[in-house]
């Protein structure tokens, strides 16, 4: 999720590290923080793999600045994640998330509406986060009041999001 944060940022324009930090961490901050402890390294492999190139500018104070873009290679990769992501970034809800802040650059409507058909295809199945002899506990059975809230809203996003892939996916493919 990380890679696929600095691809997809850096695919709309170059960054230095800090902008770069701030961007992902507006996008996912609040439930997966982000720190330097994994953005650099994450940057390193990715300058290794010869996805990302970078230079330094003079900073604003006496510090200067490196200054992050995407390759070639770099933009075809993210092109590739965004074609075929991984099942995690599928049925994971802030991982979907990020492949939908960055699938608009995958250009072809098609390709992009079987992405969104997978997701559909995932919240199909029943489930819950609770479970009773195997079986889903529905809002309706939870017998505490906070469960009863967080199977409620989990409902209730998920008839919305179902929803709105049911329109994106018609409206992608006409």
């Amino acid at each position: 999720m990380l890679e696929l944060s600095i691809l997809g940022f850096l695919y709309e324009e170059p960054l230095h590290g800090y902008e770069l930090k701030e961007r992902i961490k507006a996008l996912t901050g609040h439930v997966r923080p982000v720190s330097d402890g994994a953005l650099y390294p994450a940057i390193t492999r990715l300058v290794a793999a010869g996805l990302l190139d970078q230079h330094t500018e003079p900073g604003s104070g006496a510090a200067p600045r490196r200054i992050l873009s995407l390759t070639d290679k770099g933009r075809e990769d993210l092109l590739e994640r965004l074609r075929h992501p991984k099942q995690a970034e599928i049925t994971d809800h802030v991982r979907f998330n990020t492949l939908l802040a960055f699938l608009r650059h995958l250009g072809d409507p098609h390709e992009q509406a079987a992405v969104l058909r997978r997701r559909q295809e995932f919240l199909q199945a029943p489930t819950s986060f609770f479970y009773e002899g195997g079986r889903p506990v529905r809002a309706e059975e939870a017998d505490d009041l906070f469960r009863q809230g967080m199977l409620r809203v989990a409902r209730a996003t998920g008839e919305a999001e179902r929803t709105w892939l049911a329109e994106a996916v018609h409206r992608l493919e006409g």
